[in-house]
């Protein structure tokens, strides 16, 4: 019986876990929703000339979606918020639009070596159309920018190690 007690508390611990940890991803699953609510407004918002784009990146390495989409030939207002709490320094999150053709791998490896320049290779300036600043956990940062060719334009954080979970594509029609 008392092994039965054992295997009893283990499965009971087992299944508070996995249900504790499903429970703190629920909010990013719902912000989320809200979120990509705004970007599909985006097309609502063209009799305004402006593209208006909102994205989340998390303590989690993750951002809140992985496809943006814009009108070709209008502004585009993108606004990365870091929605976590951990300082930039350990969970830094940026938004890097890179251009059509870019390796994205081979970019993440140079920027690995620009701390100094916020994770930005002086070296690859020729390869982006824009990126936002280097945010910490309850920043966030705007930028505009207007990209006229129609095409997929992949986007990254630059952060070291982070590319290889967040990244996505802006899609512009």
């Amino acid at each position: 019986m008392n092994t039965n007690t054992k295997i009893s508390a283990l499965i009971l611990m087992g299944f508070l876990a996995v249900t504790s940890c499903g429970k703190k991803e629920t909010a990013p699953v719902e912000e989320q929703t809200e979120t990509s609510t705004e970007g599909e407004s985006a097309p609502i918002a063209a009799p305004t000339e402006e593209n208006v784009l909102v994205i989340e990146g998390n303590d989690q390495m993750q951002f809140n979606t992985n496809e943006l989409k814009a009108v070709a030939g209008k502004p585009i207002k993108l606004t990365l918020k870091h929605v976590g709490k951990i300082p930039k320094e350990a969970m830094g999150h940026n938004l890097v639009i890179l251009q059509e053709g870019t390796d994205e791998a081979a970019f993440a490896l140079k920027a690995n070596d620009a701390k100094a320049t916020d994770y930005i290779p002086e070296s690859e300036k020729a390869s982006i159309i824009a990126h936002t600043k280097l945010l910490g956990g309850g920043e966030e940062d705007t930028i505009e920018f207007t990209i006229d060719k129609k095409g997929t334009y992949k986007f990254i954080c630059s952060f070291p190690g982070h590319v290889a979970m967040m990244k996505g594509v802006l899609i512009v029609e």
